[in-house]
């Protein structure tokens, strides 16, 4: 029998091995996580205190927040304390912690889905909108994306911390992701990547399938309106959350389908510096920007503050 010795820890290669780029990205990377913990903090605490908030689309917006939160500190501080120290050792149970967190990106998907559906009942059915989106409807929605992430997580993990590694741990990425730890394995990996396929297809494309619905809805109804205010006002609703839609899936569209003939380690992890670091950043800045709403609830808070 070949000789085996468990793996107890991982090494992370990173995202870059030159040593001239490391205070550089160390300085950026902790000025995106402290914009990201500003930023989706400061939106939940934001809708939190204004009662003009309290409508199911802020309560979708509140727990977006919260996943990507959760998700980026997940990955980020371990990257910005390699950058410092040089220390890209993660031990075994860490690793399955990390990885457990980053699939909960899982639940922005299904919260992006359950956010389109909100903006359909109240662009296509307004007046009716008060008895179909109401908190029971939206807090089964909010529970259910929780407990379909959980679910996703956890098979992921089941899966691939049921095989064996037993020979290279060095990881080829800059956190646990689930591929790059698969592709460590010495157990017959085959049942685990076709779960992870399967699994992974049905999140994405299910959700975009309710997300393509209930948008061709909203675009139908726009354009059966004969007011030109009744179009704007539509679109503004919408505004927010088809570009925070647009970020999310074209991205996860970028990493999923492209020709395997350009596919390589370095995309992935540009792309993944993308979803795990960048998207939980913009999203605050999205609803904060082009959402009127939201700007107003916050300049109502610095007035109580006394600050304007």
């Amino acid at each position: 029998m070949e000789n085996c010795t468990e793996v107890t820890k991982f090494i992370l290669l990173g995202l870059t091995s030159v040593p001239e780029l490391q205070i550089p990205l160390f300085i950026l990377f902790t000025f995106i996580y402290l914009l990201t913990l500003c930023g989706n903090l400061g939106m939940m605490l934001l809708i939190l205190m204004d009662s003009c908030l309290h409508t199911p689309m802020y309560f979708f917006l509140s727990n977006l927040s919260l996943v990507d939160f959760g998700y980026s500190s997940a990955v980020t501080p371990k990257v910005v304390a390699g950058f410092l120290r040089g220390d890209n050792v993660i031990s075994y149970n860490a690793c399955a912690v990390q990885m457990f967190f980053v699939a909960l990106a899982t639940v922005e998907n299904y919260l992006l889905a359950s956010m389109a559906y909100d903006r359909y009942a109240a662009v296509c059915k307004p007046l009716h909108y008060t008895t179909t989106m109401t908190a029971s409807v939206g807090a089964r929605l909010a529970l259910g994306s929780y407990v379909c992430g959980f679910l996703n997580a956890s098979f992921h993990i089941g899966g691939i911390f049921s095989l064996s590694f037993c020979k290279s741990n060095l990881v080829h990425h800059f956190f646990c992701d689930v591929p790059a730890v698969m592709a460590l394995s010495c157990s017959d990996k085959h049942t685990s990547e076709v779960i992870l396929v399967f699994m992974s297809s049905f999140n994405i494309f299910f959700a975009l399938l309710v997300i393509f619905i209930s948008y061709l809805f909203i675009f139908i109804t726009i354009l059966k309106m004969h007011s030109a205010k009744g179009h704007q006002k539509a679109l503004s609703t919408c505004a927010s959350h088809f570009t925070a839609v647009s970020i999310f899936y074209g991205t996860v569209i970028f990493i999923y389908l492209q020709p395997s003939s350009s596919h390589s380690m370095d995309t992935d992890k540009m792309a993944s510096v993308f979803y795990a670091m960048i998207i939980p950043m913009l999203n605050p800045v999205v609803y904060s920007l082009r959402n009127r709403e939201v700007q107003n609830a916050f300049k109502k808070v610095l007035r109580r503050q006394k600050f304007l």
